[in-house]
Protein backbone atom coordinates (compact mmCIF):
# COMPACT_ATOMS: atom_id res chain seq x y z
CA UNK A 1 0.00 0.00 0.00
CA UNK A 2 1.51 3.12 -0.67
CA UNK A 3 1.82 6.47 1.45
CA UNK A 4 -0.71 8.87 0.42
CA UNK A 5 -1.93 12.35 1.53
CA UNK A 6 -3.58 15.34 0.10
CA UNK A 7 -2.31 18.26 1.98
CA UNK A 8 -4.54 21.62 2.07
CA UNK A 9 -3.72 25.52 2.75
CA UNK A 10 -4.05 29.05 2.17
CA UNK A 11 -1.53 31.23 0.67
CA UNK A 12 -0.98 34.93 1.34
CA UNK A 13 -2.48 36.78 -1.77
CA UNK A 14 0.58 38.99 -2.51
CA UNK A 15 2.17 35.51 -2.83
CA UNK A 16 0.38 33.45 -5.02
CA UNK A 17 2.57 33.78 -8.07
CA UNK A 18 5.48 33.05 -6.39
CA UNK A 19 3.71 30.03 -4.87
CA UNK A 20 2.44 29.05 -8.29
CA UNK A 21 6.12 29.35 -9.91
CA UNK A 22 7.88 27.58 -6.68
CA UNK A 23 5.12 24.79 -7.19
CA UNK A 24 5.39 24.09 -10.81
CA UNK A 25 9.45 24.07 -9.99
CA UNK A 26 8.42 21.45 -7.36
CA UNK A 27 6.66 19.53 -9.84
CA UNK A 28 9.51 19.05 -12.50
CA UNK A 29 11.67 17.72 -10.07
CA UNK A 30 10.29 15.17 -7.93
CA UNK A 31 10.50 12.39 -10.92
CA UNK A 32 13.97 11.98 -9.93
CA UNK A 33 13.07 11.42 -6.74
CA UNK A 34 13.03 7.83 -5.83
CA UNK A 35 9.70 6.39 -4.33
CA UNK A 36 8.00 9.43 -5.68
CA UNK A 37 4.72 7.81 -7.18
CA UNK A 38 3.05 10.66 -8.08
CA UNK A 39 3.33 14.62 -6.65
CA UNK A 40 1.09 17.78 -7.84
CA UNK A 41 -0.43 20.83 -7.11
CA UNK A 42 -3.87 22.06 -7.42
CA UNK A 43 -6.23 25.21 -7.19
CA UNK A 44 -9.34 24.64 -5.15
CA UNK A 45 -12.62 26.79 -5.44
CA UNK A 46 -12.09 28.71 -2.24
CA UNK A 47 -9.97 32.00 -3.17
CA UNK A 48 -5.87 31.23 -2.11
CA UNK A 49 -6.58 28.02 -1.59
CA UNK A 50 -4.39 25.64 -2.97
CA UNK A 51 -3.97 21.53 -2.35
CA UNK A 52 -1.15 18.99 -3.15
CA UNK A 53 -1.56 15.11 -3.65
CA UNK A 54 1.52 13.28 -2.83
CA UNK A 55 1.86 9.68 -3.06
CA UNK A 56 4.99 7.87 -2.09
CA UNK A 57 6.12 4.17 -2.30
CA UNK A 58 6.13 4.32 1.86
CA UNK A 59 6.62 6.98 4.65
CA UNK A 60 10.48 6.91 4.50
CA UNK A 61 10.75 7.95 0.70
CA UNK A 62 8.21 10.77 1.92
CA UNK A 63 10.51 11.88 4.56
CA UNK A 64 13.42 11.24 2.02
CA UNK A 65 11.38 13.77 0.01
CA UNK A 66 11.33 16.52 2.50
CA UNK A 67 15.20 16.18 2.93
CA UNK A 68 16.36 16.54 -0.88
CA UNK A 69 19.04 19.09 -1.89
CA UNK A 70 16.81 19.96 -4.43
CA UNK A 71 13.53 19.95 -2.52
CA UNK A 72 14.34 21.71 1.10
CA UNK A 73 15.12 25.08 -0.25
CA UNK A 74 11.68 24.97 -2.35
CA UNK A 75 9.19 23.76 0.24
CA UNK A 76 10.63 26.31 2.72
CA UNK A 77 10.32 29.16 0.65
CA UNK A 78 6.92 27.11 -0.15
CA UNK A 79 5.68 27.30 3.31
CA UNK A 80 6.97 31.28 3.41
CA UNK A 81 4.04 31.65 0.90
CA UNK A 82 1.36 30.18 3.28
CA UNK A 83 -0.93 32.01 5.06
CA UNK A 84 -1.04 29.84 8.67
CA UNK A 85 -0.26 26.40 8.09
CA UNK A 86 -1.73 23.08 5.99
CA UNK A 87 -4.14 20.46 6.92
CA UNK A 88 -2.82 16.89 6.16
CA UNK A 89 -5.17 13.70 4.88
CA UNK A 90 -3.94 10.50 4.58
CA UNK A 91 -5.55 8.46 1.95
CA UNK A 92 -6.06 4.94 1.79
CA UNK A 93 -6.48 2.41 -0.62
CA UNK A 94 -10.13 1.06 -0.46
CA UNK A 95 -9.01 -2.65 0.17
CA UNK A 96 -6.61 -1.50 2.93
CA UNK A 97 -8.08 -2.61 6.31
CA UNK A 98 -7.81 0.74 8.79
Amino acid sequence: MAYSFLSRFRVKPEREGDFIALAKQMEGLVDREPGTLAFKFFRLGEPGMFAVYESFVDEDADRAHMETDHGKPLIEQMIGCMDGSYERELLYDLEAAR
